[in-house]
């Protein structure tokens, strides 16, 4: 891909601040298929084609923030529009796509600050992905040097909808923002050894060994990743055989294999990478093998893999095919060194060819899907609701949506909505009354319409407060089976027919029923 831009856009991977450089322009390679997922290009007014990959607008994604442009030559385009947040009263700003449950996606966000707001140094602010904290994203230093940011999270669909969110840091001064959102689609065979209920992966690097210059990404990888070079003080050697990635577990492109770092016979190799010291935590590693020689039955090469002093395989035989190994639950912290040890009757010296290395990140709880569900149609009825009414209704915790009060625990249960005098319109849908961990409601003094759902469900309902509103009908019989509600206010509406009986005599109750047409 040769480079005409005069602002490279570096990849601040997020556990260990590894850095590489970003494709900077289109690749000139015959198109290829739009790879599957979603590219959306932040603040866009249109879509933009780059290469194989058709870029779309965010419109439909977010309902919230404000669009921008970055005034700044030769840039990309994906680069030079973004979308930024400024309602500091909002807990957090989000994009929601369609996904697959159980369907594995690679995530990455990218950041250029381009001085949108005329300031010197860009916000720091958190990100989320389906209520789960992910990380800061804290661009200065790259933007200081003229560069972007990207990080990038491998995570499953947990329902009908994936969240990435921003939030509000208590030192972010100025707006969160964002340039690019991509969710690409990962087969059901790649990175499927981590427990997706309980994890997901951000990336720290992803490396092609004994290379310069490019990164490798589509259409070479039809996932889009991106494999940056890493040479070292090892020689370096080019592959002469025919290299599939279907023969690899994660499906590595050819390119990434090409090139590899080497020594002589009797000798081990020793890599220091990733070249960034790593925090103390878990990570997935996945390393890649292939032999560049011609295969032959005469020929070998054998040695054992140790990361950090911690035996990693013993006996592999990188052949001409390839081979890959991999830990998913390994303890890491500071600088890594992969050694390879060769057999003794190896006849030449070991090699090794590229890498990744993931962050386990813990998911930050769950909220029961029923609660997902039943408050996403709420927000969709709702003509005006609040502006971080998307993504997750209860986490992270402190995060949960404006007027939301959320149980800890696991599952998470919906346990309070107090949007009193919010100025809403709209309705009700039927499915509130799956809430059924609901205690409190407060809707009181909106321009709420339509009829009041069945309740019935919601047994652990205590105060229902819908009064100064519009609504009509009648009031469903169900309302008198909730056995422990404690105050019920329909007062100035629009509501007809009777009262049931059981809530006039209810004993304990505050029922409060003026200003409506009630027989």
């Amino acid at each position: 891909m040769p480079s005409r831009i005069t602002l490279p856009f570096l990849a601040l991977v997020v556990a260990a601040a590894a850095a590489a450089l970003f494709p900077t322009s289109c690749s000139q390679q015959p198109a290829a298929p739009q790879p599957r997922g979603f590219y959306i290009s932040c603040g866009s007014a249109k879509d933009l084609q780059a290469g194989s990959i058709k870029w779309v607008r965010d419109e439909g994604f977010t309902a919230v923030g404000n669009a921008s442009t970055i005034d700044k030559p030769n840039l990309l385009p994906v680069l030079a529009t973004l979308r930024f947040f400024p309602d500091a009263t909002a807990r957090k700003y989000c994009y929601q796509l369609p996904v697959v449950k159980g369907t594995r996606y690679l995530v990455r966000t990218t950041y250029f600050y381009g001085g949108f707001d005329g300031g010197k140094d860009p916000p720091v602010f958190d990100q989320i992905i389906d209520g789960t904290r992910w990380s800061a994203v804290n661009t200065t230093d790259n933007y200081r040097r003229g560069m972007s940011t990207y990080f990038e999270i491998v995570a499953e669909g947990q329902g009908r909808t994936m969240s990435v969110c921003l939030a509000r840091r208590p030192e972010t001064k100025s707006s969160p923002f964002i340039s690019a959102l991509e969710v690409i689609d990962l087969e059901d065979s790649m990175y499927n050894t981590t427990d997706y209920e309980r994890y997901a992966m951000s990336t720290v690097a992803r490396s092609r060994f004994g290379s310069k210059g490019e990164i490798v990404s589509y259409p070479d990888d039809q996932y889009n990743r991106y494999w940056a070079p890493f040479a070292d003080a090892n020689p370096a050697v080019e592959s002469h055989s025919s290299i599939s990635p279907d023969d690899f577990w994660n499906q590595p492109p050819a390119k990434a294999l090409k090139a590899g770092v080497t020594t002589s016979r009797g000798k081990n190799l020793t890599v220091q990478w990733p070249p960034a010291e790593l925090p103390a935590a878990t990570y997935y590693v996945a390393l890649y093998f292939q032999d560049p020689r011609t295969a032959s039955p005469y020929s070998w090469r054998v040695f054992d893999v140790a990361v950090n002093g911690q035996v990693f395989f013993r006996g592999l035989n990188a052949s001409a095919a390839g081979v890959m190994v991999y830990s998913n639950m390994m303890q890491l912290s500071g600088k890594t060194e992969i050694l390879l040890t060769p057999n003794t009757t190896s006849p030449v010296g070991p090699l090794i060819n590229a890498g990744e290395i993931y962050q386990i990140v813990p998911l930050g709880g769950k909220t029961a899907t029923k609660d997902v569900v039943a408050m996403g149609d709420l927000a969709r009825s709702l003509k005006n609701p609040p502006p971080d009414w998307a993504g997750d209704p209860c986490l992270p915790p402190l995060l949960s949506w404006t007027g939301v009060v959320c149980s800890p625990g696991s599952p998470v249960r919906v346990l309070s909505l107090d949007l009193k005098n919010h100025g809403l319109s709209g309705s009700l849908p039927d499915s509130i009354g799956n809430l059924t961990g609901m205690q409190t409601i407060n809707l009181s003094g909106n321009k709420l319409s339509g009829s009041i759902p069945d309740l019935g469900s919601m047994h652990t309902l205590s105060v229902l407060h819908l009064d100064g509103n519009q609504f009509s009908g009648t009031i469903k019989p169900s309302m008198e089976t909730l056995i422990n509600l404690k105050e019920l206010y329909l007062n100035n509406n629009n509501l007809t027919g009777k009262i049931p009986d059981g809530l006039k005599n209810k004993p304990g109750l505050d029922l409060r029923t003026e200003g409506n047409k009630f027989e």
